[in-house]
């Protein structure tokens, strides 16, 4: 069986073409992956890898044409193995700029984190539901989350 999958311009997160072939991959409906390029595959190095992997433990081979990288050899095996230390390395980088990102913010006064929204409505979220107004009545009225309205409420 071919399957045949054109994603032009997904910058999406959820890639429903991309899901259908993993569903596929684990019917074991097909035996192998062919993409133009690795960047068309995976978003983030992290999200390469870990399909990459998942490909691998199902014995689907996947296959490069761009960068000739082929995951039924062993250099392309070795190769993917780089790419999982890199993934590894990005994901520390990334974790530690957003530290340091969050600790000069803090250096400057400057707060971090959602803004209270909700919260700034407890006032109103108890008169409410004093009157006898039920909380996803509350949530609605207010324009905030039900979840709020019943943490505000539990806060007395």
């Amino acid at each position: 069986m071919i399957l045949e999958i054109e994603d032009i311009g997904s910058g999406a997160s959820h890639r429903k073409k991309r899901e259908q072939i993993m569903r596929a991959a684990r019917r074991r409906e097909i035996d192998c992956v062919l993409v133009w390029k690795l960047d068309r595959w995976g978003r983030s190095l992290h999200d390469l890898v870990s399909t990459l992997k998942e490909l691998t433990e199902l014995e689907v081979a996947f296959v490069s044409l761009t960068e000739a990288v082929d995951l039924s050899t062993a250099i392309g095996r070795a190769m993917a193995g780089l790419l999982s230390v890199f993934a590894e390395f990005e994901l520390e980088m990334l974790s530690e700029r957003v530290k340091a990102g969050i600790a000069q913010a803090r250096k400057k006064g400057q707060k971090h984190g959602r803004p209270k929204t909700a919260s700034l409505q407890a006032t109103k979220v108890r008169r409410l539901f004093a009157q006898g107004h039920k909380k996803a009545e509350i949530a609605r009225k207010l324009g905030i989350g039900r979840t709020s309205v019943i943490r505000i409420l539990a806060q007395r």
